[in-house]
């Protein structure tokens, strides 16, 4: 196996565009060794190229939909890998694009070959099974919020967090009212319709990986609903992960019941998957693409950015 370093040299060393063959060499070697079809969906955030870009275009977002339809335009396969490199993004958009590869596929693996967080971990456990390295890491699916304060900057919180801020408010001031001017002018910059909101938001990211474990992963086992609804709450519950990014190892994903096979158990396998990443984070690296959505054909998607 190649490392990044020798691919970087490779593409280097080659004409203009040789990242894009040679990424998408190393797809379609991993596609015919497991005759199944297999998208790359890989963002550039874990790279120096990430710096000031925004975030929808590194995350996975509703627009991202028209990635994956073109990806999939006459692929005809059963079985579906889908290779996942994301810091997640919004589990609305997550909702739909399993709705449309589940409408076409019988059986689905997620493939994490660094990381698939929050909502890109909502799109694995989507998956019958997930695929991971001991390097590798999902993570929790409690949801941020997003909103623009008063004075016009945006501010992201998780949803938890802005609840145990409000619950904290509300029994220091109830305890002493004498304190409520230094709440006052913090909760007044929260839009109306907060609190629901957060409430809302994490009860569907938990709702919607439980019917999911529970339609797929857990499919057909007699105890498949209450593994699912143990997951998701384990998954969805900020007190389990303290932060956000937190990583979650193959390790602890098996000690929950996730299915996770070791992406080392085949050593071919590993090669091909962990190719096909480095291929595609030296594409980050020698161009201004921030995300690809491809298939093992060279068909699919590109966000890139105008740089100066």
């Amino acid at each position: 196996m190649p490392t990044k370093s020798e691919i970087s040299q490779i593409v280097l060393n080659a004409k203009n565009g040789a990242q894009d063959e040679i990424r998408r060499k190393y797809l379609k070697e991993l596609s015919d060794y497991t005759h199944r079809d297999t998208i790359l969906y890989c963002s550039a955030y874990t790279t120096p190229q990430a710096s000031g870009a925004p975030s929808e275009a590194l995350s996975l977002v509703p627009g991202d939909m028209q990635g994956f339809m073109s990806s999939l335009n006459g692929l005809s396969n059963d079985n579906l890998d889908i290779i996942i490199h994301s810091p997640g993004g919004s589990s609305e958009a997550v909702e739909q694009i399993v709705q449309y590869l589940r409408s076409k596929y019988h059986h689905i693996r997620a493939i994490v070959p660094q990381n698939a967080m929050s909502a890109a971990t909502m799109l694995a456990c989507a998956c019958d099974e997930i695929i991971m390295g001991k390097h590798s890491a999902i993570g929790p699916i409690d949801p941020q919020i997003t909103f623009p304060m008063q004075n016009g900057n945006l501010f992201t919180a998780t949803a938890h967090s802005i609840l145990n801020e409000f619950n904290q408010a509300k029994t220091e001031i109830l305890a002493n009212p004498g304190v409520a001017p230094l709440w006052i002018p913090k909760l007044a910059n929260w839009p109306a319709g907060i609190l629901d909101i957060c409430n809302n938001t994490i009860q569907l990211s938990k709702d919607k990986v439980k019917n999911w474990l529970s339609s797929y992963m857990f499919a057909g086992q007699p105890n498949g609903a209450n593994k699912a609804d143990a997951i998701a709450k384990w998954l969805g519950t900020f007190s389990n992960h303290l932060t956000h990014g937190r990583p979650i190892s193959i390790a602890e994903a098996n000690s929950q019941g996730l299915v996770v096979i070791p992406l080392e158990g085949d050593q071919d396998l590993q090669e091909k998957v962990l190719s096909v990443f480095h291929a595609s984070i030296v594409t980050f690296e020698v161009t201004h693409c921030v995300k690809i959505i491809e298939n093992q054909n060279g068909v699919g998607a590109f966000i890139t950015l105008n740089r100066k």
